[in-house]
């Protein structure tokens, strides 16, 4: 009886041991203050809307307010460096797009953020693809035409993008060597910004995510010629790939959500949670994939390895594109 009575203290003292050492973990994974989700572009882009959908579901998940919180201007730097310096609690993350995380540092010598170093992936929230668009200076109906103008008339050759450094800027890159003919890069600041000189004729492509080519695309302004993914768009069913024609090219992009290097796991895990949860609500759904981003889903870990893989492959490619900021 003795032995037992024993037993049954100490499994008891055992029990309130481990209840005691699991309890800081447990309180990490609440929280009791607003969470901001800096977004590093201006408002109603992209990013932004995948931090707005994603906000409107994680209030309720969490128990918090969550504001979205714009901070425009150099290629999402600014954001970076405030989520860098921000307390590892949680409270402060950010969505960014692959640009930015693995291809920019490449670029700039002055980057004030390592993007492997520096932040904690929390949660890949969608895939995109990049695609070619041809304006009606070249009369392109397909890929094709478009070669073959670009052939006849190489002192037209150019492709406008959202901006210098961007990955769209490198895509192309890798496109005009395909084409075999060199192709201008035109950079504007930010993709509505290149569309009226596109329609105009000034400049006769623009290669963007197929998110800002879709609306228009579908109505019938410019042509979406390819798309850089290993499946055709569901958004665009009717465009081939690159690969389908015969282009060894493929790339894709992505927009994640990062927090504060050396943010606890538990908070980690947790926001991780509820971030995949709500991009797996059909209204999230249907609002991304209506402008050609795919929601995705996976662990803090599988994130981190595709970080750290884009940045590895675009460094070679940005390296040899000789390319250097003004």
């Amino acid at each position: 009886m003795r032995i037992r009575a024993f037993l049954r203290v100490a499994l008891v003292a055992l029990a309130a041991a481990v209840a005691i050492g699991a309890s800081p973990a447990s309180a990490q994974e609440k929280f009791d203050k607003p969470i901001r989700i800096l977004v590093g572009f201006a408002a109603g882009g992209t990013a932004d809307i995948m931090a707005r959908v994603v906000a409107d579901k994680l209030k309720d998940s969490l128990g918090v307010p969550v504001i979205v919180d714009n901070r425009p201007g150099a290629i999402g730097r600014i954001a970076a460096e405030a989520v860098r310096n921000a307390a590892p609690d949680g409270t402060t993350i950010m969505v960014m797009p692959i640009g930015p995380m693995a291809v920019v540092p490449h670029v700039y010598s002055d980057i004030p953020y390592d993007p492997v170093k520096d932040f904690t992936a929390v949660a890949i929230g969608s895939t995109f693809v990049f695609a070619i668009a041809a304006g009606p200076e070249s009369g392109a109906k397909n890929w094709t035409e478009f070669v073959a103008w670009v052939r006849a008339n190489p002192g037209k050759a150019a492709y406008a993008t959202s901006g210098a450094g961007s990955l769209p800027h490198f895509f192309g890159v890798l496109l005009s060597r395909e084409i075999g003919v060199p192709m201008v890069h035109v950079p504007y600041k930010g993709s509505a910004a290149y569309v009226n000189d596109l329609l105009a004729g000034q400049v006769p492509a623009a290669v963007d995510a197929v998110a800002d080519l879709t609306e228009l695309h579908r109505a019938g302004r410019v042509r979406i010629l390819a798309t850089s993914g290993p499946a055709r768009s569901a958004v665009l069913p009717d465009v081939p790939t690159f690969t389908e024609l015969g282009v060894a090219v493929q790339a894709s992009g992505w927009f994640g959500f990062f927090a504060p290097a050396k943010t606890p796991k538990p908070i980690v895990d947790t926001l991780n949670r509820a971030i995949n949860k709500a991009l797996q609500s059909p209204d999230v759904v249907q609002k991304l994939s209506g402008i050609g981003m795919d929601p995705a889903t996976g662990t803090p870990e599988e994130f981190a390895q595709i970080v750290a893989s884009d940045y590895a492959r675009w460094g070679p490619i940005v390296k040899a594109s000789g390319f250097k900021p003004d």
